[in-house]
């Protein structure tokens, strides 16, 4: 495996030599120089054509100066962090960036498939053999009949990420969409089994496994406290505080961000003292990298837009562009995630890096 991680010094070299617009690259988690749009890779079939789109894309992604790649286990049967992990492997070897240069997620909590299981044994076979009668996902505490952060599931599936990435060290390893899990159990027994796994992750980071860890939500922090899967940053942190003191490893958030759901911004979800705020006003007072999902809603915001947008983002010439635009500048984001699995989708996103993000005004101007 290819050993490192994402360094201030690497990122900022990346930065440097890119020919991107300023304002592009964000400075956050403790340093690093990222870049305000990344490559997604959740959509597509478990194939080597959406494989190869997706290994083309990130070379596409490499050239326009974005150095920021998500995904997770469960996405495609295993394939997509695959398709990553051979793709910057071969950019390495290449010379076309290094590993302290790219920051790589990824997230666990899914029972994931494997596209590529030699016994090509059905979804629920797969599960059974391999995590559930061997006691790396103990059946009480799967939720929803597909989801674990039992500690040692989760070991067991940084393991096989890392496997699969190729890499020695992950740079950001979220916890997927853990509304699943407080939805179906409530607040006592979700704080025990939330506290469990933050311990593990935090022994993974000591170990080098992973360097950072986070939540990846959907739903969790889009609500509000009254909500029975509404998730609270500040309780969360203070979590982290309590498992492994100031110098925790809880670094960043995810959660869908675009022009249909723009919660994140707009919705006082989060309670900060005496006041509420956005999820995004709270990450970014805490310290907190905030990574927009579903930028363009798969695909669904790329066709024609209401003449205000066009007119709030006249740089931006495409309505997938307009709809990046929107995403990635946002106060408080640090990047907007899309999928791109062909080269002409990921030439017109990645595009936009060498255009600079709307002021942070124009945004919120569209929340009036």
């Amino acid at each position: 495996m290819i050993s490192g991680r994402a360094t201030p010094e690497g990122t900022r070299r990346f930065a440097e030599r890119s020919a991107s617009a300023p304002a592009h690259f964000r400075t956050t988690m403790g340093g690093l120089s990222l870049s305000s749009i990344g490559l997604g890779t959740y959509l597509g079939g478990a194939d080597a054509n959406i494989d190869a789109g997706y290994e083309a894309s990130i070379a596409v992604a490499l050239a326009s100066g974005v150095n920021v790649f998500d995904t997770a286990i469960n996405y495609r049967g295993q394939k997509s962090e695959r398709a990553i992990g051979r793709a910057l492997a071969k950019a390495f070897t290449e010379g076309r960036a290094a590993r302290d240069e790219v920051f790589v997620s990824t997230k666990g909590g899914y029972l994931p498939d494997d596209a590529e299981d030699p016994d090509r044994r059905p979804t629920r076979r797969y599960w059974k053999d391999t995590f559930i009668a061997t006691g790396v996902a103990p059946e009480a505490e799967i939720a929803q009949g597909c989801h674990c952060i039992s500690p040692g599931y989760l070991a067991d599936q940084i393991e096989r990420s890392r496997r699969n990435l190729g890499l020695d060290t992950i740079d950001l390893y979220y916890l997927h969409n853990v509304e699943a899990q407080l939805g179906e159990v409530g607040q006592t027994t979700f704080k025990k089994r939330l506290g469990a796994a933050v311990r593990r992750l935090e022994e993974a980071a000591t170990d080098g496994w992973i360097a950072a860890w986070g939540l990846a939500t959907w739903d969790g922090l889009r609500v509000p406290p009254e909500h029975p899967e509404h998730l609270s940053l500040a309780a969360i942190l203070e979590l982290a505080r309590e498992i492994a003191g100031e110098g925790h490893h809880f670094r960043g958030v995810q959660l869908p961000f675009n022009l249909a759901m723009g919660e994140a911004l707009g919705l006082r979800s989060q309670e900060n003292g005496s006041e509420r705020v956005s999820a995004l006003d709270f990450a970014s007072t805490s310290g907190l990298a905030a990574f927009g999902s579903a930028s363009i809603l798969q695909g669904r915001l790329a066709g024609e837009l209401p003449d205000e947008i066009v007119d709030a983002f006249p740089k931006a010439e495409t309505s997938a562009q307009q709809a990046l635009q929107f995403s990635r500048s946002a106060p408080g984001m640090t990047a907007a995630l899309v999928g791109a699995s062909s080269v002409e989708h990921a030439e017109e996103d990645f595009a936009l890096a060498r255009v600079e993000p709307a002021a942070a005004d124009t945004v919120l101007g569209l929340f009036r």
